[in-house]
């Protein structure tokens, strides 16, 4: 990638900066195990999520379609009303810090473009338990604002959670480049608002527009001030 003159980053959370820990099947079985389902299978529960995941359509992040999700994820495990009967308690386990993984080069890389001068921000599709869980895992210091989907009322790949974050910054979309793990709602997204998308791939191949870690920002931005 070719170098690229910015102010201002903005990041994706979940996948960019930070995953469940060590998986939502895990966690779901955990919660499972403590109501009293027992030695249910967390490689089987991550299928299911990720298959319920990639199919979702207008997810919302709201309660009910949480709920939905995690019916799914349970299938043939648990009942509906089983998994409706725990859903609260796996609501609250993922507002916990405990559960979730930084990336190992999320830190670094925050560290040096603070030092650098570079006003970072947070544009996600999440719920209100994002805020409380950045604070708890002490991310949330390095951000000038967040724009979280769920109080805006629309979700990436929609350009107004960008045109958003550009007001509260007081930025031009030239001035800003934003970072995340998904090519439609990251990437596509920020490109709908005019702001530069960078994809990051840490476990997958790199090209045009994509990065392989987080720490490779550090060579592509360059101040532009």
């Amino acid at each position: 990638m070719e170098t690229i003159k910015t102010q201002a980053i903005t990041f994706d959370v979940g996948g960019t900066l930070i995953e469940p820990w060590p998986s939502v099947g895990d966690i779901y079985a955990q919660v499972a195990c403590e109501h009293g389902f027992k030695n249910l299978s967390a490689d089987q529960i991550n299928a299911q999520f990720n298959e319920a995941w990639s199919q979702k359509e207008e997810f919302q992040y709201s309660e009910e379609h949480w709920l939905e999700l995690v019916s799914k994820s349970f299938a043939h495990l648990l009942s509906e009303s089983e998994s409706a009967h725990i859903f609260p308690s796996i609501y609250r386990r993922f507002e916990e810090s405990d559960v979730w993984k930084i990336h190992d080069d999320v830190l670094p890389t925050l560290d040096e473009l603070a030092d650098r001068g570079f006003r970072m921000a947070v544009v996600s599709n999440w719920d209100t338990r994002l805020r409380p869980l950045l604070k708890n895992l002490k991310l949330l210091s390095y951000f000038e604002t967040a724009t979280i989907s769920s109080e805006i009322g629309f979700t990436k790949p929609s350009p107004v959670l960008f045109e958003h974050t550009l007001k509260k910054l007081g930025l031009p979309p030239s001035s800003v480049v934003h970072v995340g793990d998904s090519a439609t709602e990251d990437v596509d997204g920020a490109e709908s608002a005019g702001v530069s998308g960078i994809l990051v791939r840490r476990n997958g191949k790199t090209g045009v527009n994509s990065i392989g870690k987080l720490t490779d920002l550090s060579r592509l931005l360059v101040e532009d001030w």
